[in-house]
């Protein structure tokens, strides 16, 4: 983004701001406005209930990037909110909610509302008609804002019936899975059809960052986006041309970056059913999520262990005690545990499912594919060969307990070596050891690959199965603004490459 564009931008917002105070009773300000403004909105929709550690964040500002020392004119959230051009999603949404006269038509009304949020986006980042709002159409961050102003909305919500905490609660869920692409994931029977589905990531490490002096304001890490969320946004929906000649139905859904909503079955629910026997039964299952650096990582192995790092939401089910990581033997807050429902064999159980799983991509045929020599490098790019945009490596490090009663650890395959095949075979983890953290680290990228893939054993299933680890993209010109040229060229090459990767497993499926 230019600083003519940028100027351009910042004086939309600050009109914005304006136009907001005169639609102040349709608009619930309080979930994205200044704290003087966040409780006004119509009355049905503006009681005081405590904000998830989420939706809180709507509220947060950063340094205008032009001066520092004031803040900027609008929330980060509305800025992107109205950059993704959904600014009117809020106030229609609330507006309907407002005349729900009953549990079951606001129940119809937030799985609807959920899904025609997440097909705009699908269509934005597709570019599937007009573009609107000043943000790139491949931005994934708006989404995600104006998921989070709903649930808000909906936590605020004093409707004119009876509604318990268990009800409210269940209707943020709805709306929730439904703006994730969760609920519409659709695929044709029949022969000469190649089924996959993909799982992408919100933006996440939202707290700190660099900070302005302008009081009330906020570190600049509020700017992050995923490229995962990005590449299931783009690859929603989609069709690929096989090399046999088959075409490949892409679905895609976006994860929460929570244990809350992982514990709660949220990626089982949503392919479970896809790897049931029946017409809907798919061909290949990819989770998707960012690391770092400038490579693609294609993960060996997945480990059951919960890391110490919170969520979005501050959950932290395994903290380090005085320093030590806890041990995982009968400790179920530190490893992943299996939804009831999602049972599978008998000879697995749901109290202690095994310590590692593996994946089935076919990996020599990922690295051998070249995905990255027709992607443009983006700024910045430091992968050595410059004939690719990034590197595609074999992921085979991990970390483990040899023995599970100890705190001992020991770390086999790292550094992993960039050639493929390697001139050493990988070491697999000892046999009756416990995982501390796979090569995809111990959190939530790593829960998405370990349920995933369990999910496909348990189903007894031999297809490709694994995780992808992105590049990182989170590379701004300058500390404030909100995006700019090289930060969306990190997320085009990025999601470009992605979805070349993602192709090549529907090859080999």
């Amino acid at each position: 983004m230019s600083e003519v564009e940028s100027s351009v931008f910042r004086s939309k917002f600050k009109a914005a701001a304006v136009v907001l105070a005169v639609l102040s009773a349709t608009t619930p300000l309080w979930a994205v406005g200044p704290a003087s403004a966040r409780s006004a909105g119509p009355p049905c929709a503006g009681s005081t209930a405590p904000l998830s550690v989420e939706e809180s964040r709507l509220s947060w500002v950063l340094p205008d990037d032009a001066d520092p020392t004031t803040p900027a004119p609008a929330s980060f959230a509305q800025q992107m909110i109205e950059g993704g051009g959904l600014q009117d999603y809020g106030p229609a949404f609330t507006q309907a909610l407002c005349r729900t006269p009953s549990l079951a038509a606001a129940t119809a009304l937030v799985k609807r509302e959920g899904q025609d949020l997440w097909q705009a986006a699908v269509k934005r980042a597709q570019r599937r008609g007009q573009v609107t709002g000043d943000l790139p159409y491949s931005d994934d961050r708006p989404l995600y804002w104006t998921r989070l102003q709903s649930t808000a909305t909906l936590r605020r919500w004093t409707p004119d019936f009876s509604l318990s905490d268990a009800q409210r609660s269940t209707l943020i869920t709805a709306f929730d899975r439904a703006s994730r692409g969760m609920s519409d994931i659709r695929f044709p029977s029949g022969k000469g059809v190649k089924r996959v589905i993909m799982s992408g990531f919100d933006p996440y490490t939202l707290d700190g960052g660099t900070t302005g002096s302008a009081a009330g304001t906020v570190g600049n890490n509020i700017r992050h986006g995923n490229p995962s969320g990005a590449t299931a946004l783009a690859l929603d929906g989609t069709t690929y041309k096989t090399e046999d000649g088959q075409t490949a139905y892409i679905q895609a859904y976006t994860l929460p970056v929570n244990y809350t909503e992982f514990q709660a079955g949220y990626l089982e629910d949503t392919v479970g059913p896809l790897m049931r026997p029946g017409a809907q039964r798919v061909d290949a299952s990819i989770t998707v999520s960012q690391a770092g650096d400038s490579v693609f990582d294609l993960e060996q192995w997945n480990g059951r262990y919960h890391g110490v790092s919170p969520g979005n939401d501050h959950s932290q089910p395994c903290p380090t005690v005085n320093g030590a990581p806890q041990l995982a033997v009968d400790n179920h807050g530190c490893d992943s545990a299996v939804v009831d429902r999602w049972g599978g064999p008998k000879e697995f159980s749901l109290t202690d499912p095994p310590q590692w799983t593996t994946t089935t991509l076919p990996i020599a045929q990922m690295i051998k594919a070249n995905t990255g020599a027709s992607i443009p490098r983006p700024p910045g790019d430091e992968w050595p060969d410059q004939s690719v945009a990034f590197g595609v490596v074999w992921h085979t490090n991990y970390t483990e307990f040899p023995d599970c009663s100890s705190t001992q650890q020991v770390t086999r395959n790292n550094p992993p070596p960039t050639d493929y095949p390697p001139t050493t075979t990988p070491t697999p983890p000892d046999a009756g050891s416990c995982s501390y953290s796979g090569g995809g680290g111990n959190y939530l990228s790593n829960e998405s690959a370990y349920r995933n893939t369990l999910l496909r054993d348990r189903m007894g299933l031999k297809i490709p199965a694994g995780h992808i680890h992105t590049p990182d993209m989170q590379r701004f010109e300058r500390p404030f603004d909100v995006s700019d040229t090289t930060f969306d060229a990190w997320r085009l090459a990025i999601v470009a490459q992605a979805g070349n990767l993602i192709h090549v497993v529907a090859d080999s499926s």
